[in-house]
């Protein structure tokens, strides 16, 4: 490889987790690294003196450009909208700023700034880059992206799910969840479910999900009970880490229907995200890497 294709390989798998964080799309993102890397080769290589600082600042210009687009696509989205869900292995979890920033909770709090706070928050709070090298990157003076940063950040810190969790508490809830939607029965999952748990589904027009939030352990457990008992002994749950978090992937008669992705909190699942819309399932395939 010349040094110019050496250089993107070697930080692609960076690039793509800045692209995915600030988009919620893998897909987006994939598109947002081929243009880079079009940028990329057209540029004077003898004159850039940090490839990974250079690279990080044309994907970010890349990815806000089509962040922008996204909102517009969002606006006409059938339903609620939720990240792009990707298989990573268990070892993204054991990286815990790694696995809290791509994960689905996240994710959804960042879509709550604004496309140029959300870039300066992954690139700083993330990524820990220079405010220099951020200022050049979203077009901004370092002074304007300073305070960026601290309105973002006081911004995600009122929203973001409190505090980590270990591995262990972690699968021990998604087990007693497993459990509990096995047997289908209600107190069980009542008293997995933390009481202001919230329930968001995406089917994106193409599969019935629930069209708006649905809130309290009571209403959810009664909700899943219901929607899983209609098809019985047809439905199979696997436990495996999405965005570096526990989740469960549903299948129908053997075949993908969906990902349930989980937040945990004091060992009681406070977040269900569910993603039925078979466009954004492509990416449980086979693990995708992200990195810092």
């Amino acid at each position: 490889m010349d040094s110019a294709t050496e250089a993107f390989v070697a930080h692609r798998n960076l690039l793509f987790t800045v692209a995915y964080e600030m988009l919620g799309s893998a897909t987006d993102a994939e598109d947002v690294l081929q243009e880079t890397w079009l940028r990329w080769a057209a540029v004077d290589h003898e004159t850039v003196r940090e490839p990974r600082a250079y690279l990080v600042r044309i994907t970010t210009r890349q990815a806000l450009n089509r962040l922008r687009a996204m909102g517009r696509r969002k606006e006409s989205y059938v339903g609620s909208w939720l990240p792009e869900p990707l298989l990573t292995s268990p070892d993204v979890a054991e990286d815990v700023e790694l696995s809290d920033s791509v994960s689905m909770a996240m994710l959804l709090v960042l879509e709550t700034l604004t496309p140029t706070e959300r870039a300066v928050f992954v690139l700083r709070d993330v990524f820990d880059l220079e405010y220099a090298e951020i200022a050049e990157a979203v077009g901004k003076t370092q002074v304007a992206v300073r305070q960026i940063a601290h309105r973002a950040r006081n911004h995600v810190a009122a929203r973001r799910p409190r505090g980590a969790v270990s591995q262990a508490e972690s699968r021990s809830a998604i087990e007693a969840f497993q459990r509990a939607i096995a047997t289908g029965d209600l107190q069980d999952l009542v008293d997995i479910l933390a009481p202001d748990v919230v329930l968001l589904g995406d089917g994106g027009g193409i599969k019935q999900a629930v069209p708006k939030p649905v809130l309290g352990a009571d209403k959810v457990a009664r909700l899943l009970t219901a929607g899983l008992g209609r098809v019985g002994h047809q439905i199979s749950t696997e436990p495996v880490y999405v965005n570096g978090s526990p989740a469960m992937v549903l299948r129908l008669d053997g075949e993908l229907d969906g990902v349930m992705a989980l937040c945990i909190e004091d060992g009681l699942i406070a977040g269900l995200y569910y993603v039925r819309n078979p466009d954004k399932l492509s990416w449980m395939r086979t693990e995708t890497i992200v990195s810092r």
